[in-house]
């Protein structure tokens, strides 16, 4: 039994020795990727995207390392022009000869412009290189080390050591400035940033327009819902323009979309009440309890609205102080919209002494609403004998009114009934009260 047992233990071991050897045979065997896409270096970037669409993750890999090793030879050629730059600048400086001194110097230069033309094309690398990288990492590649040996290759280097080199310094800005991947490219970028916001501006204030012609025959929206559907159209349409354009100054706007969502979490967290007055002033629009130049009552103060936003209400009193209102405030409380209707209703209260004629009180009260020109005839007005009080006989007088006409009529009735009830003799009462004196027994 135990030898049985040694036997399978041998016997397995062998199994994984022979699949193991396999493995690696067949790995060995295996036929390596070669890169395609870096036959033509100028091939386009566009069609370069194109060509990479269809590549498994390996195969990018691949790609990734054929365009880092012709970066790494073009850096290389940089390196070794710069050294040999550096050599011309010590000899340049140990030089007695004017003659040998001018020939270098212009052999000084050729070299300026033979570097900016390496440059340039290290630049024209570098943008096919990201392009592959950046298709790599869409499909879950690791592409940190190979940004970072990018940052760090294409760096300014001789600009910065020559900057105080005058000549030098001009032949590299001019070179740069020619070059189709250095100053015409960032011209063609900049001209193209400009178009795109331009544009945009245009389309923003065309779709502005647009929805400010839809919305203005609605009377379901009041005018400060309008302005809002119009504003918020003419800011969406400009930051889709301004994003548009960062693109087109070969900025990678995926970190800014991302980094808006995330900005959006924090400021939405942070603000929690100012969403909630934005949300309030939201829920205002909608439902109109009132507008602009409407006098109301709301969140313990009076007055008319003189102007609103999603996050408060400004509301100027009768004594003219402005008081802003957090729409929070108004839209959870009582709202109360003194001019919301066209016409209203004057409640007013008159008392006449228990001696007085009933009838010809009545007829005085109606014969001063019937003659004035603000009193509406339609609902006509009301005077009825209300109650019997402590010290008079209350009649209730309610005419109906415009609402700008409230207060004169208020005001011009009360001067009124005073004035003809003085003249007809009918006694407006005050409070008063009946004492009744009772004399005690005389004690016997």
């Amino acid at each position: 039994m135990p030898i049985e047992k040694n036997r399978l233990i041998v016997f397995c071991m062998l199994c994984t020795l022979l699949s193991f050897t396999c493995n690696s045979y067949a790995q060995q065997t295996q036929p390596k990727y070669s890169a395609a896409t870096v036959s033509d270096p100028q091939v386009p970037v566009e069609d370069l995207e194109l060509l990479l669409k269809p590549l498994t993750k390996a195969e990018l890999i691949g790609e990734a390392e054929a365009w880092l090793g012709l970066l790494k030879e073009k850096t290389g050629q940089i390196s070794a022009a710069e050294i040999q730059m550096r050599q011309q600048s010590r000899q340049s400086k140990q030089e007695i000869d004017d003659a040998q001194a001018e020939a270098r110097t212009e052999a000084r230069e050729q070299l300026l412009v033979g570097i900016s033309k390496l440059r340039e094309e290290q630049k024209t690398i570098v943008d096919r290189f990201n392009a592959v990288l950046a298709a790599l990492k869409a499909k879950g590649g690791d592409i940190a080390e190979y940004e970072q040996y990018v940052a760090a290759a294409s760096g300014l280097g001789l600009a910065v050591q020559h900057v105080k080199d005058v000549s030098a310094f001009r032949i590299i800005v001019w070179g740069w400035l020619k070059s189709t991947e250095g100053g015409l490219r960032w011209l063609k970028n900049i001209a193209f940033f400009l178009i795109t916001l331009i544009v945009f501006y245009m389309l923003a204030n065309a779709a502005g327009k647009l929805v400010h012609k839809t919305v203005s025959g609605s009377k379901k929206f009041s005018d400060l819902l309008k302005e809002f559907f119009v504003t918020t159209t003419r800011k969406a349409v400009m930051l889709v323009g301004i994003i548009v354009a960062l693109s087109m100054l070969d900025i990678d706007i995926t970190p800014f979309v991302a980094g808006l969502g995330v900005a959006g979490f924090i400021l939405g967290f942070a603000l929690q009440g100012t969403l909630s007055n934005f949300a309030s002033g939201l829920m205002i629009l909608m439902y109109r309890p009132y507008d602009v130049g409407n006098v109301i009552e709301a969140a313990g103060v009076k007055g008319k609205v003189d102007s609103m936003n999603l996050v408060s209400t400004t509301i100027k009193t009768f004594d003219n102080q402005i008081v802003i209102v957090p729409n929070g405030e108004i839209w959870g409380g009582v709202i109360t919209n003194v001019t919301g209707s066209s016409t209203r209703r004057v409640d007013m209260l008159f008392g006449i002494s228990y001696s007085d004629d009933i009838s010809k009180a009545a007829g005085i009260l109606e014969d001063i609403l019937s003659k004035h020109d603000l009193v509406l005839k339609d609902p006509a007005p009301i005077v009825r004998l209300h109650q019997l009080g402590d010290s008079s006989v209350n009649f209730v007088c309610r005419p109906w009114v415009k609402t700008d006409d409230y207060w004169t009529v208020y005001w011009d009735v009360t001067r009124a009934v005073k004035e003809r009830f003085d003249a007809e003799d009918v006694s407006i009462p005050f409070p008063q009260r009946d004492v009744h004196l009772y004399k005690a027994a005389a004690e016997s």
